[in-house]
């Protein structure tokens, strides 16, 4: 997509949610400091998917840090995205692992990690991590603290 006025201000109109994932809805944007190694943290705590054998809904906690290159993702776009995956039906490693895909697509950051905090049913929380390679030592990028959202002891 195009990194002008006019693209942002689509998002600034009424739009509808998606009913499924569709990443040509993000929207990346010139990085406006391109000169420094910089971390973003997008978090999303009340993530919702559905389980596509129960139809039953499954929650997550996410977290997506990038370092980013060229482009940075629009937030509006990136929640609007999100909410494409409410009444999507797939395992939480699918779920998971495709966002981080989408991202990179899009992207091409730098380095991507992903995790997935997905809440408990059945009183078994299963939680999906990924990155596209080694952790940066010359960025500060903070730790993965699963304590910081309900759901966990």
């Amino acid at each position: 997509m195009k990194n002008t006025k006019e693209t942002i201000k689509i998002l600034g109109k009424d739009k509808q949610i998606p009913i499924k994932p569709e990443p040509s809805i993000l929207v990346k944007i010139t990085n406006p400091k391109k000169k420094f190694k910089y971390c973003i943290r997008l978090t999303c705590p009340e993530f919702t998917s559905i389980c596509p054998v129960t139809s039953q809904p499954d929650f997550a906690h996410l977290v997506l840090d990038y370092i980013p290159s060229k482009y940075i993702v629009e937030s509006k776009s990136f929640k609007f995205y999100l909410h494409g995956y409410r009444n999507h039906g797939a395992f939480h490693e699918d779920c998971t692992i495709s966002i981080a895909q989408d991202m990179m697509k899009l992207l091409k950051p730098t380095w991507l990690r992903i995790a997935g905090f997905w809440f408990p049913r059945g009183g078994i929380p299963i939680d999906i991590f990924w990155q596209s390679k080694n952790k940066p030592t010359d960025v500060y990028i903070p730790d993965l603290d699963h304590k910081d959202y309900l759901g966990r002891n």
